[in-house]
């Protein structure tokens, strides 16, 4: 199928008007039949006026419409060699001499079979192989997509480094979308650590190494001025979704500049996959304003800007511009996520752009939802409610502060106590160590609604013993701070204490789940940010939960997406929590698990979705009108399918 930039207002059917000629037409005398299909946008299939100016070029039912136009057959030249005419002059021309990359692509043989969007591979159909043009580019064998699936998770299970799977996988998703996403859905839990975390971590810092295709827009300080045109050089137009980076603070590995982007691509490959939203409605987006990591700057591969980070003035004029071009482009109802942005950039990008923009910060956000969740199902094992319980943090950043932020919103909703009062029981301890009032003038602002009168203390085993927490979280970044003299010292303080290290990618974890488990004799809580495998403690077998994000922000957004919502409120975040806490069964508490199996993340999504979209109904943010009365089942049925379509 012939693919080129048309005009909706102005169709033109001649080819010199459509810009696919470099030079005039010959008289129609001499020329020969050319059949050219064109898909015109589905506003415009019904369209009477459209269809009788068509004249005898034929409609099909889906809208596509046979062009009969003409193009004349290339003459010999003496000049050029192999048979065929110079027709750009690409032969004549030398180094110094530009040419025009000028291209028409027709989605039929050898091309279709390098569409990503639309290739099949070897489960085109006989038909489908004589109606395209694709007898003798494929084997003879026609297999089924579940053999296709079959056979890419046996090559997978064969390479023995995790990067080399990432690697097939992104392959895959550049040569056979629809077969990606397939395998993805159907074999989640296995492969869920290859294209996400920890997998994703290692990927982004060797990304110059591995890099063979762009994958989402790049924009750097190089674009200042032009990002609105960078925007409409990418070829969707319904973007529903973006997720933004500017690889500051990549997972807990720091600043990966221009190299980040593994980390977008991994979210909404996750988005289409987990939460239902179409491959071509998601734009990945890495902010390029240089980086402090020395190592990348003399790397001979690093693909990014080779210069210290912009700050101060210069980095915010990017930033509001890639904004407001957003807006221009596609709209207020366009969901921004942010990724892995600094703490002190993450925090002032969400209080600016909140107000204006549907921006969601999923380290802050995302994270505080998902582990509230956590918290809410741990109730099953502990008793009592949130507002009984007494947190401490290691770790002061954006998770941290989102989790603490949230369990407190949640504590005073459900208590009716004043915000403020429901922070008295949540304590943080930073680089520094325990944030108290006496440091209030010296630390960050979003620190400062955590600084609880108490004498200063600096080690976190001591902090421990002080505070005597309930629940103890890592957010730290920084990997095996949950010593065996701390996580011994909740176990003598609770009967079952909580304990979440939440620090990723594995290497970063602030324990194990085997230590959690055996430091406290099998009485520990236990869940963590990257995926543990099951431990045996003293004959049971204890599953660890992964306090991962892919539960909460996929459905999220879904929500936002199929009610038209035009800005996020905390108290939808609340109702993603109690939407995942509530999908427990007897049998996940039974082998101490806080958070479902992935297996069925699909019907979790969707029951977060509708329950995020009920929630915007209520608050008056959602646009689409009227609201659909059984939301959960509007969500499933809008959800991307990745079944082949068969082809005429």
């Amino acid at each position: 199928m012939a693919s080129f930039p048309i005009d909706h207002h102005s169709i033109a059917l001649d080819l010199t008007k459509l810009n696919l000629c470099p030079k005039p037409l010959p008289h129609a005398s001499d020329m020969l039949p050319f059949r050219l299909p064109v898909v015109f946008p589905r506003s415009l299939r019904t369209s009477s006026r459209l269809l009788s100016s068509l004249g005898s070029n034929r409609v099909d039912p889906n809208g596509s419409v046979l062009i009969e136009t003409t193009t004349t057959p290339p003459e010999p030249s003496p000049d050029v060699t192999g048979g065929v005419q110079d027709v750009y002059g690409e032969d004549a021309a030398t180094e110094d001499m530009p040419i025009t990359p000028w291209s028409l692509s027709v989605a039929s043989g050898y091309t279709l079979l390098r569409d990503p969007h639309h290739n099949k591979g070897l489960a085109f159909s006989q038909r489908e192989r004589d109606a395209h043009y694709l007898r003798g580019l494929l084997p003879p064998t026609v297999i089924s997509q579940d053999l296709q699936v079959k056979k890419m998770m046996h090559t997978l299970r064969h390479y023995q480094v995790p990067l080399q799977r990432y690697m097939a996988m992104m392959d895959l998703q550049e040569t056979n979308e629809r077969l990606f996403y397939k395998l993805l859905i159907e074999n989640v839990e296995e492969l869920l650590p290859v294209v996400y975390t920890p997998t994703v971590g290692e990927a982004c810092q060797k990304y110059g190494s591995i890099f063979l295709r762009p994958q989402g827009l790049f924009i750097s300080l190089k674009e200042k001025g032009k990002i609105l045109e960078v925007l409409r050089n990418w070829p969707e137009k319904n973007i529903q979704v973006i997720v933004v980076t500017d690889g500051e603070r990549i997972l807990g590995l720091g600043d990966l500049g221009c190299q980040g982007m593994g980390i977008p691509v991994g979210k909404l490959s996750l988005y289409t996959a987990l939460g239902g939203v179409r491959p071509s409605a998601c734009l990945p987006v890495t902010i390029d304003v240089g980086t402090n990591n020395e190592k990348l700057l003399n790397d001979e591969f690093y693909i990014g800007l080779r210069q210290r980070r912009a700050t101060g003035e210069e980095y915010s004029e990017l930033m509001h511009e890639f904004m407001t071009a957003v807006k221009q482009n596609y709209g207020e109802k366009v969901v921004i996520q942010f990724e892995d942005f600094a703490n002190h950039n993450a925090f002032d990008l969400l209080a600016k752009y909140g107000t204006t923009h549907l921006v969601f910060n999923d380290d802050i956000q995302g994270t505080a939802s998902v582990v509230l969740a956590g918290l809410l199902a741990a109730l099953k094992f502990v008793g009592g409610s949130l507002a009984n319980h007494r947190f401490l943090f290691l770790g002061a950043g954006e998770a941290g502060t989102g989790i603490a932020e949230l369990i407190a919103l949640e504590i005073s909703k459900k208590s009716q106590i004043p915000l403020e009062e429901a922070r008295k029981n949540i304590w943080l301890v930073d680089s520094k160590g325990l944030i108290v009032s006496s440091r209030k003038e010296s630390i960050q602002h979003f620190k400062k609604p955590w600084a609880h009168d108490h004498k200063p203390i600096k080690e976190l085993v001591d902090a421990v013993k002080a505070i005597k927490p309930t629940v103890l979280i890592g957010t730290s970044g920084v990997g095996q701070t949950f010593t065996q003299e701390v996580v011994e010292t909740m176990a003598e303080l609770n009967e079952k204490p909580i304990i979440l290290s939440l620090s990723n990618p594995t290497s970063q974890s602030e324990c194990t789940a085997e230590q959690a488990y055996t430091w406290s004799k099998g009485r520990a809580i236990f869940a963590s940010g990257s995926p543990f495998a099951p431990v045996e403690y003293e004959g049971k077998t204890f599953v660890p939960g992964q306090a991962n994000n892919a539960y909460i922000f996929p459905g999220f957004g879904l929500g936002l997406i199929m009610s038209g919502t035009i800005r996020v409120h905390d108290d939808m975040l609340l109702a993603a929590s109690e939407a995942l806490a509530e999908q427990l069964m007897e049998e996940h508490y039974e082998k101490g698990m806080i958070f479902p199996p992935f297996r069925n993340i699909r019907k979790i999504s969707a029951r977060i979705a509708a329950r995020v979209a009920a929630k915007a109904y209520e608050l008056g943010l959602a646009t689409r009108l009227p609201q659909p009365k059984e939301l959960e089942k509007c969500a499933e049925s809008s959800m991307y399918s990745p079944s082949y379509h068969s082809y005429r």
